[in-house]
């Protein structure tokens, strides 16, 4: 992953370019010839491919038309309009504090009807109690030197989960069993916490399956990421968040949440995996 949003971007677009140069190659066509068929000057066949112009959605159809391979035109036109959005670095999402950032991601919450959300690490951000995700959030503001207002970002990312109670979205989670044991905080916001998990498993809107440490993997640990209905994946990094809308790339998420999901226990035996571990904080 390259170092900063724009050199991601910059990355994104050549990939893209180099897409697109290796279609014309496999149909057997110079640069003039596709200029021909696409009805352009040959010199932006060579800017597009060498990421100096940037295809718009129109040239990238054309492009694939010419090339005989226009079942890869949706792919193509979704990688280019996501390239600058796709590595957003958190300092740079974060830099007037996490309040902000809670409350900026609400209306795509409440768009969204079905969240597939898999967490290695910590209890998901739809699950954490107010006491639990601030000192999760504490951590952050003081990791990445934030603005001090982990407290009211706390209550913003509880005042958005209303969406797992509200009847109109549906919420799958799949969580590690380790991070039910990883200590947050102390030990009766972890108790608070994990007897919220338990809570919660009585909602209708939600499905939660927990990976236990002792299982066979059919699929190793990835990092934490929620998809949003079957259109967008956001993937968080230690550095960035990223975002992935290329409907090739969806399905690979959704196939790998589908296996780490065959190796999640549902009902009591999640339940008595919560249990084991809110017994080990007293």
């Amino acid at each position: 992953m390259a170092s900063s949003p724009s050199s991601s971007a910059q990355a994104a677009h050549e990939t893209i370019s180099a897409r697109l140069k290796e279609l014309r190659l496999d149909a057997g066509l110079t640069t003039q010839g596709l200029a021909d068929r696409c009805g352009w000057h040959k010199a932006k066949t060579s800017r597009i491919e060498n990421a100096k112009t940037r295809p718009s959605d129109a040239d990238i159809g054309a492009w694939c038309r010419a090339c005989n391979a226009e079942d890869q035109a949706q792919d193509l036109i979704s990688a280019s309009r996501s390239a600058d959005s796709m590595y957003v670095e958190w300092r740079r999402m974060q830099r007037t504090g996490l309040r902000r950032l809670q409350e900026a991601s609400v209306p795509l919450y409440e768009r969204t009807r079905l969240f597939r959300i898999y967490c290695s690490r910590v209890v998901p951000g739809l699950l954490q109690t107010e006491g639990y995700a601030k000192a999760l959030l504490a951590n952050i503001a003081d990791f990445r030197g934030l603005p001090d207002d982990y407290a009211q970002a706390a209550a913003a990312r509880v005042e958005r989960s209303h969406i797992i109670r509200d009847g109109c979205h549906r919420v799958v989670f799949l969580v590690e069993e380790d991070a039910l044991h990883h200590r947050i905080a102390d030990d009766s916001v972890m108790a608070g916490q994990l007897g919220y998990l338990l809570t919660a498993m009585s909602y209708p809107a939600v499905s939660l399956g927990i990976i236990p440490r002792a299982v066979p993997r059919v699929m190793w640990g990835t990092e934490t990421f929620t998809m949003f209905d079957d259109k967008r994946v956001h993937v968080e990094l230690l550095a960035a968040k990223v975002t992935v809308t290329t409907p090739s790339e969806v399905e690979l998420y959704f196939r790998a949440f589908a296996r780490l999901g065959q190796m999640a226990v549902y009902g009591p035996r999640a339940r008595a995996l919560i249990g084991e571990a809110l017994d080990s904080f007293g």
